[in-house]
């Protein structure tokens, strides 16, 4: 006699959704860390919810994400290959897996795995085994293989997460500068404090895709600061980093860059220690270096420039806030890197010009720097206005000044 087929049998596959149509229903924290490991495997997402998170909203402008801001209606499956149902409604999340079955598209339902065609595996924080991770330019991986990829192992071998991982304190925040945003520049150390963490606090710049390969039960808050647009308020975020930590949990401060540059961790710093919080600092690649590194610019070169100067340029010269003395700067030969400039540039390159600056001094412009969607432009002082104006530059975006410029060409 054979015996009854099991329902909840999987087959364990790995998809290759680049170049292909994916939807996500629902625009919350869990769709947010869904389309991040989508975008990781490069497919082509699409959100249909009315709302998003800030920084699911921030993937929109770039074209990483298309949004259909309404509810989801049938029909909204239509090419897809994939989908992912992750509203808070489990009659929509029920309507959209019926329409997936009936068009053949695996579905994943992130409210009930059992009634999904398709899920991702949830692995544990401790003591998982490690087997056969890929290193160099595969992208293959073991399948639910998460902690191989947060400490970094890329030997194939078997090897027990305990003994690789430092802990993160329960009580404690971590302050993780996550690099530029390619998820392959976070420290080790940084990968390992995610990894650990009950709650990852993240900005819309941070590496993503680490947070896609959390469990369900970890907390993801989004504190994005959109460039003229929602915005956390630094004071909330302070509030929470304390409170979760008084709470017994294990806190992580995730940020793009380095949360020292611009990134208001000092900030957060002193007001965990202020709170008798434990708090540990782990360096990120700044963007001001490594976003231009990326385009092929270094900042310094022997001969040619012996400083570099780092700006913010989120207030232009003349503004009442700003700190910076823009009459020394144009006064300097070397490379000056602006972060956070787009739509103070042209004030900005007008008073660089005004104070010794050569006006055919080169400029490269380099944006979204460290994804797939990076490009570099290059103009001059003189033409930068106009290059922005042309190009529909956007934030974010870091612009170089000085001869290093040509040296990327």
């Amino acid at each position: 006699m054979t015996a009854p087929a099991d329902p909840g049998a999987v087959y364990p596959v790995g998809l290759r959704l680049a170049g292909r149509r994916v939807v996500v229903v629902g625009g919350g924290q869990v769709a947010h860390r869904r389309v991040a490991g989508l975008l990781e495997a490069r497919a082509l997402v699409t959100v249909v919810s009315p709302e998003v998170t800030p920084a699911l909203e921030a993937l929109v402008a770039p074209g990483s994400v298309t949004w259909h801001r309404r509810g989801w209606v049938a029909g909204d499956l239509a090419g897809a290959w994939y989908a992912v149902a992750a509203t808070d409604d489990p009659a929509v999340n029920a309507a959209v897996a019926a329409e997936a079955e009936r068009d053949r598209v695996f579905c994943a339902r992130a409210d009930d795995r059992g009634l999904s065609s398709a899920w991702t595996p949830a692995v544990g924080r401790q003591g998982d085994l490690v087997v056969g991770v890929h290193g160099g330019g595969d992208p293959q991986r073991a399948v639910g293989v998460r902690d191989a990829v947060l400490t970094g192992l890329t030997d194939g071998s078997i090897a027990d997460r305990t003994s690789r991982t430092a802990s993160v304190a329960p009580g404690s925040v971590v302050l993780v500068g996550g690099g530029p945003g390619d998820p392959g520049l976070v420290t080790v150390r940084g990968r390992q404090a995610v990894a650990n963490a009950d709650v990852v606090v993240a900005d819309h710049l941070a590496p993503q895709a680490l947070l896609a390969s959390l469990p369900a039960d970890v907390e993801v808050i989004d504190a994005s600061k959109l460039p003229r647009g929602r915005s956390m308020a630094q004071e909330q975020i302070n509030e929470l980093l304390v409170t979760r930590a008084l709470a017994g949990k294990r806190v992580v401060r995730l940020k793009g860059g380095d949360s020292f540059v611009f990134g208001r961790g000092y900030e957060e710093l002193e007001a965990c220690a202020a709170a008798g919080v434990p708090v540990e600092v782990v360096p990120g690649v700044t963007s001001a270096i490594g976003v231009p590194e990326l385009a092929g610019i270094p900042v310094t070169h022997r001969g040619m420039t012996h400083e570099f100067v780092v700006v913010s340029g989120h207030v232009p010269p003349g503004h009442p806030a700003s700190l910076v003395d823009w009459a020394a700067l144009g006064r300097l030969r070397g490379t000056i890197v602006v972060l956070m400039g787009v739509d103070t540039a042209p004030a900005i390159a007008a008073a660089l010009v005004e104070h010794g600056r050569a006006a055919d001094t080169p400029v490269a412009v380099v944006t979204d720097g460290a994804t797939p969607a990076q490009r570099t432009l290059r103009t001059t002082l003189a033409g930068l206005a106009a290059t922005i104006t042309a190009e529909g530059v956007r934030p974010p975006a870091v612009w170089v000044v000085g001869d290093v410029v040509s040296l990327g060409a």
